[in-house]
């Protein structure tokens, strides 16, 4: 599939995922806008996909709702349009495993702010600026449709993210905007291998749940992302796509 002439907004652009899906986007024709809140991820990224003039990357805490103003303006500013986005900044828990009534209220804010507050943020901003037959992506998961033990902020931040999709995917269909969400399973990316080195055990236990048996790769999660962003999903919108390996089907 072809992205040629088209603009598109992606946070979380620095590693994993979201790199991925900067890199595809790029490699079929597109401009891209990259956020992230790592200036220094932000430069090896744009140096690993090169081409200066289809890229553009902006420092931004998705937390803050005039940083995610400034990135698409200065979108706006240098490519004149935005076709779509891909909304994939997040993090994980600081502490994982515990129940709810020892839920630490810092860490609690911060996964809810980076992670669904600032969906909601790049929602907001973005939204206004795209056409008829533009399609936005937003990054859910696993713990977005299961009820995972232990994962409550992480969890809840991500069963939000796909229940704005779906509401918002309503609030536009009239104008042929559409909006989808991916929910991945276990991935190979930097956040994924600095939890397991955090939490003894859990590498083998997510390969024991998923059928498949091994963790995805930030490619297979962008081919997905892709299809939902381009033209051959035209009658596809408000659904959250599981990339698991099976997972969440058991």
């Amino acid at each position: 599939m072809s992205f040629e002439g088209k603009v598109y907004a992606i946070t979380g652009a620095a590693s994993g995922i979201g790199l991925s899906i900067a890199k595809h986007l790029h490699a079929r024709g597109a401009k891209i806008s990259l956020a992230d809140i790592s200036e220094k991820g932000l430069q090896e990224a744009a140096n690993s996909i090169g081409s200066e003039d289809k890229i553009l990357t902006s420092v931004c805490d998705v937390r803050n709702l005039e940083h995610v103003k400034s990135w698409i303006q200065n979108t706006i500013d240098k490519f004149g349009k935005l076709d779509g986005a891909a909304n994939f900044a997040g993090v994980l828990a600081s502490q994982n495993g515990k129940i709810i009534e020892d839920q630490d209220e810092e860490d609690w804010e911060r996964v809810l702010g980076i992670n669904l507050t600032g969906v909601m943020h790049c929602l907001k901003v973005q939204l206004p600026h795209l056409k008829p037959g533009s399609s936005i992506v937003n990054a859910s998961s696993i713990a977005g449709i299961r009820g995972l033990p232990g994962l409550a902020a992480y969890g809840a931040s991500k069963h939000g993210v796909a229940g704005l999709t779906k509401i918002c995917a309503s609030d536009y269909a009239s104008k042929r905007i559409r909006i989808n969400a991916v929910a991945p399973g276990t991935v190979e990316t930097p956040m994924s291998a600095a939890f397991v080195g955090k939490n003894e055990g859990y590498d083998q236990w997510f390969k024991s749940v998923v059928p498949m048996g091994r963790k995805a790769q930030p490619d297979e999660l962008a081919k997905v992302t892709l299809f939902l962003l381009g033209e051959e999903s035209s009658y596809v919108t408000g659904q959250v796509w599981s990339v698991d390996g099976g997972w969440s089907g058991m």
